[in-house]
């Protein structure tokens, strides 16, 4: 149940090597909302520099800090965060990400309109990290059914655009450690478990990329993880298991043998829109 739908959290996590411009820009597109957050929580994941200190204590006011000793990581700096959290509604938003303003606005409605739903994603611009350019539109499944179809091959939500019930989250286990795909690992647990979901045809938030994010994407390392995953979905029995070799022949080609500049064609020429 939403006793009163607009009251909301927002969590974010910010760790040393985020730049202190942007934090200060993300948290900005937050607070401007046509819809303003009822509590916005920040996750401090191991020790920051002066700059970001100051960024954070500029906004003392409007965030409810939680600091982790040492560096853990995003699924365990978001699953310190959600516990945190007072609300039912949570949205999610990145250190480096700006919200359209009225991002928060749309998604209540959603809600409201359909109070059986556990997540509300929708679509992001990507944006020159510096300049600021639009890149592409990463779109994603709209209903129900087709976001559990396509997750059986690539994550169907944009991350930094959910909000979603805090107690489904909690039932599914919260968020776990899963280098570079804790939010993917914590939707195909949901889609274990039934839970409702849809992603709206809007633009929510516009999303700084940089040359390396494929970069990111690709080697063994981040290969084996695609793999373990694809091992969870096998033993979820999301997927069957022609379905996972196919997963693992696709995933090692895309990220282990694949050149950066293909990569780069692909990603952007046939993934994005």
């Amino acid at each position: 149940m939403l006793d009163n739908i607009y009251n909301f959290s927002v969590l974010m996590s910010v760790y040393e090597k985020d730049n202190p411009l942007w934090l200060k820009e993300a948290i900005e597109s937050v607070i401007n909302q046509t819809i303003k957050p009822s509590q916005i929580v920040l996750v401090i994941d191991g020790h920051i520099d002066e700059e970001l200190e100051d960024v954070i204590s500029s906004f003392t006011d409007k965030l409810d800090t939680f600091r982790l000793k040492k560096n853990s990581g995003l699924g365990i700096a978001l699953k310190k965060g959600l516990e945190i959290c007072k609300y039912q509604l949570v949205a999610r938003m990145d250190s480096d990400d700006i919200s359209l303003s009225n991002r928060f606005e749309l998604q209540l409605d959603i809600f409201k309109q359909n109070p059986d739903l556990s997540i509300v994603g929708g679509y992001i611009q990507e944006i020159d990290c510096n300049t600021k350019k639009n890149i592409a539109i990463r779109k994603v499944p709209l209903n129900d059914t087709k976001i559990k179809q396509f997750a059986k091959i690539r994550s169907p939500f944009n991350h930094v655009t959910v909000m979603f019930k805090k107690d489904d989250i909690l039932k599914t286990g919260n968020y776990q450690s899963f280098y570079c795909l804790e939010d993917y690992y914590l939707w195909i647990r949901m889609i274990a478990n039934n839970f409702k979901m849809i992603n709206i045809p809007q633009i929510l938030v516009n999303v700084r990329i940089d040359k390396q994010m494929f970069t990111r994407r690709s080697g063994y390392k981040y290969f084996l993880n695609n793999k373990n995953l694809s091992k969870e979905m096998l033993k979820l029995k999301i997927i069957n298991y022609p379905f996972y070799i196919f997963n693992i022949i696709i995933r090692f080609t895309t990220q282990v043998l694949m050149p950066n500049k293909l990569r780069e064609f692909f990603y952007r020429g046939i993934l994005r829109r």
